[in-house]
């Protein structure tokens, strides 16, 4: 899959979280929310600019979204304790919990996206080197790249009205 069906997927797979948090009034951590899954889907991929490492291996594999999002918990944690921080937080949840299930989330979207394609990926690597595919599309095709884009576009719209339409019902 492209970069544009990549952010797609991982639009739609963060707009119930987005909703979620803006349902709960906090807007600043949907957005951030947000703002980071797309920053962070295209990860995977930097297995190009590595020479030791082949495209869609390791780093398209769930012990890498395991490892990296456990990473990123452990040195917000680490960065907010040595900072004196006490216990800071992004909307309802604690600020490392909240970064490590945005890197998971992420990683995780950026692999279904991958299960699209013929090639997929081996989700199960050290474990075994069987590659999983839903063979939907091609990764070259600009008609699902923008499809899928299509689809979390509106996606994370419909989680924002609905969330809003819910705050404004409620209160």
């Amino acid at each position: 899959m492209f970069r544009t069906g990549h952010l797609g997927v991982a639009l739609a797979l963060y707009a119930p979280v987005g909703g979620w948090l803006l349902a709960l009034q906090h807007p600043t951590a949907a957005v951030l929310g947000g703002a980071a899954v797309l920053w962070t889907t295209m990860l995977p991929d930097w297995d190009h600019r590595i020479p030791f490492l082949t495209h869609r291996g390791a780093t398209h594999t769930l012990a890498f979204a395991g490892l990296l999002a456990g990473s990123v918990w452990a040195a917000v944690g680490a960065g907010a304790k040595a900072a004196n921080l006490d216990a800071p937080a992004v909307g309802p949840l604690p600020l490392s919990a909240f970064a490590a299930g945005i890197v998971a989330l992420a990683l995780l979207a950026h692999l279904v996206a991958d299960l699209l394609t013929p090639m997929g990926v081996a989700l199960l690597w050290p474990l075994t080197d069987r590659r999983y595919s839903l063979s939907v599309t091609p990764a070259d095709s600009t008609a699902w790249n923008y499809a899928l884009f299509a689809l979390g576009v509106f996606a994370t719209g419909a989680a924002a009205y609905l969330a809003l339409d819910l705050l404004v019902q409620g209160g």
